[in-house]
């Protein structure tokens, strides 16, 4: 049949308005259905999920959310079907416009996701975890996942909206039936139409900002993002980046000097920030000396072994009669254990680079254990179950660099314990690390030098058990897709297992360095990155709430009567390992290894979400900085920052100079 003598689709047979509204209805619905439907895989923004600490919950929340959603997109598709119908009357080829835009406009909604999300990326924490261990038994669209790279499906879609679009020409075009004109009058809003548009869609937009779990979910998508962008561009009458569309909004828009999370300059009579009044540090602040420790003639080996999201209150624990870590707990009663040991931030990257370099957010080529002992002449080792370059970890601390011995999920590539999955949930286990350690440490001659090794085992990590993965503790597994806040109690017998086969990982390490006749001549040193929420605090994951479940870290050392029942944080893991392996002060060493407090923060120190300070007895204080709202763990409430006084106002205050004076100390260290 020829071409030309193809019936027209009804749509574009239609009358102009009707056919108009068609087009924009039906782009507005598949692009949206599409965003809504990936945002709600990754993220879980209704009723939440791992790593979600705002979700949409209760009727008004939610219709606030879909409302001022649903206008932003549908004001974004106007406006780019007007523009786009204008480009072809330009070119003089109007005919070309309702197949053009019926089939491109979603490719290119779908081209922004992938640019935004890197589409492979949304699936990762949902799908990567359900993929076939090999490629037979399961569907072919999961093989197809396990084979592919992100490049090479991205060309593949692309190549076929080009072959969709390309039909739609051969088929419909030729006709003139889709000339963009018709009968009657098209879409065309006026100008005052489109304008009042406009402004309802700010309104609802500043309106939307004010409640924390719709702005969140908001800015999820495209639309949104883009909406916010141009408005805020327009009321940042000060240009200091900050606006009334930004949180927290600019209290002072015509100052540029003084804005939320201006680094406030200490003792110029100016409080920047806004919070607590001029920054005056409690002394003298300098940027960290960026030279190598140097360590005593007669030199112990280092293992530092980490746990990934392992809780402070494994230690000890019994789980149907059945100890979760026999092995760390042999190690403590040997040694020490610090009962008050701190992550400051619930995330991998941020703490491992805090835990090694003794700085909240370390530069590039700073002072890392890495760098020290490498100047003082060890062989280092790093074997880890997690990629090191994620997030910048390796560059940051210089393993790679100083390394003798080196692997880890990446260099493991055949080893991952899941076939498909995104940078940050890449996991080997650790009895590979441990068959790694033998091939390279096992022999007594790999030990005639110092030796210094960082093992990570990541049997915690979620979704708590991979494939290969010992029963330890009774019960069995929770599938992936049975993870729940209804299934609580599952998910946590599932997460202390997998407690219990890391700990069982750590016995193996240990029995090996007992074998070798080196472990009475090592410091040894047992913690993990962060702690992790099992729905015992409403929660599931790490990074979104600063309390006991997700920042309290065992901390155990095999070197008897050095624990301290003050509280530590991970800032001063380099400068307590450094002084137990008899340096002296110097290197950027930090001179109070005990802590009086940890700072903590969910975020980047620069542009916290909430900052908090845990305190002797297990006393939190945290502030939100968006409402400038207070909480303390030991007094119920909610309270204003700026109406405290007395000794909850001292303590408010005592948080905030800590925060300005690692801010302060970050930015000398940067700009020396």
């Amino acid at each position: 049949m020829n071409a030309t003598a193809l019936p027209l689709p009804k749509l574009l047979r239609a009358t102009a308005l009707r056919r108009d509204l068609a087009l924009l209805a039906a782009v507005t619905i598949v692009t949206l259905a599409a965003e809504l439907a990936l945002v709600e895989r990754k993220y879980a923004i209704f009723g939440g999920g791992f790593g979600q600490s705002q979700a949409l919950t209760g009727p008004g929340p939610i219709a606030a959310f879909l409302i001022v959603l649903l206008a932003c997109h549908a004001l974004v598709v106007a406006l780019a079907f007007l523009a786009v119908r204008a480009l072809h009357r330009w070119l003089k080829r109007p005919h070309l416009f309702s197949i053009n835009f019926l089939v491109l406009a979603p490719g290119f909604a779908v081209a922004a996701l992938i640019a935004k999300f890197e589409v492979l990326s949304y699936f990762s924490d949902a799908i990567s975890f359900q993929l076939i261990r090999k490629l037979g038994g399961g569907s072919l669209f999961d093989a197809a996942l396990f084979v592919l790279s992100d490049g090479a499906l991205m060309i593949a879609g692309a190549v076929a909206a080009i072959g969709a679009w390309m039909l739609a020409l051969r088929r419909w075009a030729p006709r003139g039936g889709a000339d963009g004109g018709g009968k009657g009058r098209g879409f065309a809003p006026r100008p005052r139409a489109l304008a009042c548009a406009a402004l309802a869609v700010a309104g609802a937009l500043f309106l939307a900002g004010g409640q924390a779990e719709v702005r969140t979910a908001l800015g999820r998508f495209n639309a949104v993002w883009l909406a916010r962008t141009i408005l805020s561009q327009a009321s940042d009458f000060d240009r200091d980046g900050w606006s009334f569309y930004t949180h927290p909004i600019d209290a002072r828009p015509f100052d540029g000097s003084r804005h939320p999370y201006a680094l406030d300059v200490p003792g110029n009579g100016i409080d920047e920030d806004g919070l607590g009044g001029d920054f005056v540090p409690a002394g003298l602040l300098a940027a960290p000396d960026s030279a190598p420790a140097t360590l005593p003639d007669k030199r112990r080996h280092l293992i530092v072994i980490v746990l990934e999201s392992t809780r402070g209150d494994a230690l000890g624990r019994t789980i149907g009669g059945r100890s979760v870590t026999p092995h760390i707990d042999a190690i403590a009663a040997q040694g020490s254990a610090f009962p008050a040991a701190y992550s400051h931030v619930g995330f991998t990257t941020d703490s491992l680079k805090s835990l090694f370099s003794g700085q909240h957010e370390p530069r590039p080529g700073g002072p890392s254990l890495f760098r020290d002992l490498k100047a003082n002449g060890y062989r280092i080792g790093v074997l880890s179950g997690q990629p090191e370059s994620f997030g910048g970890i390796a560059e940051t601390l210089g393993m790679r660099e100083t390394a003798d011995i080196y692997a880890d999920a990446e260099t493991l590539e055949a080893e991952r314990a899941f076939g498909f999955a995104a940078k940050g949930s890449l996991l080997v286990d650790g009895a590979v690390l441990l068959r790694e350690f033998d091939r390279a440490l096992g022999r007594a001659e790999a030990w005639d030098r110092p030796v210094f090794l960082y093992v990570n085992f990541q049997s915690p990590h979620f979704p708590y058990h991979h494939p290969g993965m010992v029963q330890h503790l009774p019960g069995r597994p929770i599938p992936r897709s049975a993870i729940s806040a209804k299934n609580k109690a599952w998910v946590a017998a599932t997460y202390w297992n997998a407690v219990a086969a890391a700990d069982a990982q750590v016995g193996a390490l240990v029995a090996r360095l007992k074998a070798l006749g080196v472990y009475d001549e090592a410091l040894v040193v047992v913690t993990a990155d962060h702690g992790e929420s099992l729905f015992d605090d409403g929660f599931l994951g790490h990074g979104h709430m600063l309390n006991r479940q997700q920042t309290h870290i065992p901390l155990v050392v095999n070197v008897p009567g050095v624990a301290t029942p003050r509280p530590i944080g991970l800032t001063d893991y380099r400068a307590l390992i450094l002084s137990l392996l008899g340096a002296e002060r110097g290197g950027g060493m930090s001179g109070d290894t005990s802590g009086g407090a940890v700072l903590q923060y969910i975020g980047t120190l620069d542009r916290p979400a909430h900052i908090g300070m845990v305190e002797e007895g297990g006393r939190w204080t945290v502030l939100k900085l968006d409402d400038r709202s207070l909480r303390f763990s030991d007094i119920p409430g909610v309270h204003d920052v700026d109406a405290l006084d007395g000794a909850l106002g001292a303590r408010a205050a005592r948080l905030i100079r800590m925060w300005e004076e690692a801010r302060w100390t970050a930015h000398l260290s940067r700009t020396r």
